[in-house]
């Protein structure tokens, strides 16, 4: 990527390249130019309007304060503007893709029945049906069932010795997806099917988890690919709301199946499928990619690894610079109900917001030494699950699993390290690594 000179450009004007680079999934491949634009924009244009080809304009926000005063006010900077034709995107796509997905319900861009979607008042009512399932005082009692789910996941898929694993793909998906779908009540034998749903919902940008149902390098191939996946979802998730309604268990999906209206009726079967589909993605795809990055995190970094195996108790700070570090969720939209001025630039009711969480988690204004790896690092303001009322339901569960892995896993392990090119998911929404060969020693 080309370095221009803050004074070689007018104070609102963005290079193409770099914002081609943040907005286009292609641009995420390549990490190091990735995070070389994210500080370009922080250092000369922390809020700058960008037009991508076959994007509609929006505003990029680099900045952790830019992005928490958006995430705070949720009455000014709109999450999905509800089920109207007047409507909006919370997940970046591109005009065609829009288009395509307003073909299918009739002019609203609002595909699922989820929180992502969904502004308070409404927000609240359907975040309350399962909000106190997700307090930390309320998941103190699955620690032990983790924990037996943490050794389990060692035991079956490494061994004492030296393995050479791709990380990702042979240790570090497993683990999360198995502890959500036993809290769900989802049988294990289905789990590969949620790996590969859930692998096409959030990597519809990605050649390699691409759909043969879909129309490849077409313009709307990524919504197409995303419309897919929550039509297999729905099917599936459909027996389970029938079933649990039928036949209660005391588990998360029963929660979610039996959640009634304030008048005393069920939810819409919709309102399951998206709670059902949120967290069965959500719900182990970003721990996975925090897992994973944090651990060759430890691997560039020995002895840090030394360190905590030394002292177990640094392991809660581990995680959460293992989820500055990693920054699973790369963005959400966010589009503005009124005029406003923010960071000095004038903002127009309906300009369209891109969170960059990411960028945030690397702000030298909030964070010493921003672009280092460091698991003592206090304070630790990462913005990875968000903030405000949309803050992530399911962070204090992937907090507890993580640390709970760590606890086992860190211990055992004598040496790891790198032993071929990494690979990234192609897009600019959800994902980490795809690929990390490690040789890995454990005792």
């Amino acid at each position: 990527m080309t370095t221009i000179e803050a004074s070689a450009l007018p104070s609102e004007t963005v290079p193409d390249d770099i914002a081609r680079q943040i907005v286009l999934p292609e641009g995420h491949r390549d990490e190091v130019a990735l995070f070389e634009a994210y500080a370009w924009l922080r250092e000369h244009n922390p809020l700058a309007k960008v037009e991508v080809e076959g994007y509609d304009p929006l505003w990029l926000v680099s900045k952790h304060a830019h992005i928490m005063e958006i995430e705070r006010q949720p009455a000014l900077f709109s999450n999905g503007g509800g089920d109207q034709p007047g409507s909006h995107n919370p997940i970046l796509t591109n005009q065609a893709g829009d288009a395509f997905t307003k073909s299918l319900t009739g002019g609203s861009l609002r595909v699922l029945e989820a929180l992502p979607y969904i502004d308070p008042p409404e927000h609240t009512v359907i975040k309350d049906v399962a909000s106190d399932w997700f307090r930390p005082a309320n998941l103190k009692k699955w620690d032990g069932a983790i924990r037996t789910l943490a050794r389990e996941a060692i035991d079956k898929h490494l061994e004492p010795g030296v393995n050479e694993i791709d990380l990702v793909k042979d240790f570090a998906t497993h683990f999360p997806l198995h502890v959500i779908m036993s809290l769900f009540g989802v049988p294990e034998q289905d789990e590969p099917r949620m790996m590969a749903l859930t692998q096409e919902f959030f990597g519809t940008a990605d050649p390699d988890t691409a759909r043969a149902d879909v129309a490849a390098l077409s313009p709307e191939a990524a919504a197409q690919q995303w419309a897919a996946a929550i039509a297999d979802f729905n099917a599936y998730f459909d027996a389970l709301v029938e079933a649990r309604r039928t036949q209660p268990r005391d588990d998360l999906a029963t929660l979610i199946a039996t959640a009634r209206r304030p008048d005393g009726e069920y939810f819409e079967k919709a309102t399951a499928y998206g709670w059902f589909i949120t967290i069965a993605t959500a719900g182990h795809d970003t721990t996975a990619s925090t897992l994973a990055g944090t651990l060759e995190a430890l691997a560039q970094h020995p002895d840090q690894l030394a360190a905590i195996r030394q002292d177990p108790s640094r392991i809660p700070d581990l995680v959460n610079e293992g989820l500055r570090w990693a920054s699973p969720v790369k963005h959400f939209m966010r589009q503005a109900t009124a005029d406003h001025e923010l960071g000095g630039r004038q903002i127009r009711k309906g300009d369209r917001f891109m969170l960059l969480y990411q960028s945030g988690n690397r702000d030298a204004d909030v964070f010493d030494a921003p672009d280092a790896f460091d698991s003592t690092r206090k304070p630790n303001r990462q913005i990875s699950f968000g903030y405000g009322p949309h803050m992530c339901l399911g962070q204090h569960l992937a907090k507890q699993e993580l640390r709970i892995m760590f606890e086992e896993l860190l211990p055992r392990i004598r040496s790891i390290e790198v032993a071929g090119d990494r690979r990234v998911v192609q897009t600019n929404f959800v994902g980490g690594l795809k690929n990390l060969p490690v040789r890995l020693d454990l005792t």
